[in-house]
């Protein structure tokens, strides 16, 4: 792979990400759901979550925890290495969670991911969360 198509990859991993976070904390369900292939993984049991499986499913307990909850999901600091149609990525992630009834919750952390590319575009497909700091 050229340096050049090595970028490319890079950066469109990078949108998806960007996105994810956009999407997420704007409750655009349909548009987040794209985001992720058919069968993700997603376990985010090390900060009181559970491990899902699908997306239909991932997508519809997100929904239901924070449907009306303010968010703001910032991540940086990529480290992502591509190898063909298979990608992994570390990111360095902040949360902010506030409910209706006035709990919060800061997190610092990180996402572990696993991307495959299908049909021209990157999906998440496998996604760990490990947060190292939760300020609730």
């Amino acid at each position: 792979m050229s340096d050049d198509t090595q970028f490319g990859e890079w950066l469109a991993i990078c949108n998806v990400k960007a996105a994810y976070c956009r999407l997420l904390d704007s409750k655009d369900w349909e548009g987040w759901a794209q985001l992720f292939t058919e069968d993700v993984e997603v376990d985010v049991r090390g900060s009181g979550g559970t491990l899902e499986t699908g997306r239909k499913e991932f997508v519809a307990s997100v929904r239901g925890s924070i449907e009306t909850t303010k968010t703001c999901h910032q991540v940086h600091s990529p480290e992502i290495t591509v190898d063909g149609d298979k990608a992994s990525a570390i990111w360095d992630m902040q949360d902010r969670l506030i409910w209706d009834d006035g709990r919060t919750l800061t997190g610092y952390g990180h996402y572990h991911e696993t991307y495959v590319k299908a049909e021209g575009r990157w999906q998440i497909a496998k996604q760990k969360l490990t947060r190292l700091i939760m300020e609730a």
